[in-house]
């Protein structure tokens, strides 16, 4: 399973923009995307600037899919400006 996580710093003034659109593109991936299996938004309780995802997909080729999806290309022209700072890191799940 290939992961991806993101940690975004958001600017204050669209910590609410910004938390709706990205709940449609974690429900706009798992619908639209056979191979996205999890795709998690996470919210620190200490700091409301801090978005944390947890995705999942089958392998690099569907995440390639993901990065390329019209509804992906869309949320991320729209939020970049609202972003303080993106770090995003890729995994390999570890099986069991």
């Amino acid at each position: 399973m290939f992961v991806i996580t993101v940690k975004f710093v958001i600017h204050e003034e669209f910590i609410e923009k910004f938390k709706q659109r990205i709940l449609q593109q974690a429900r706009d991936s798992l619908e639209l995307e056979k191979e996205c299996h999890e795709f998690d938004v996470c919210h620190d309780p200490n700091d409301v600037t801090v978005v944390f995802l947890y995705e999942t997909y089958t392998d690099k080729d569907a995440f390639d899919v993901h990065l390329n999806s019209e509804h992906y290309k869309n949320f991320n022209e729209e939020v970049t400006p609202w972003v303080k700072e993106k770090i995003v890191t890729q995994l390999v799940k570890q099986e069991l």
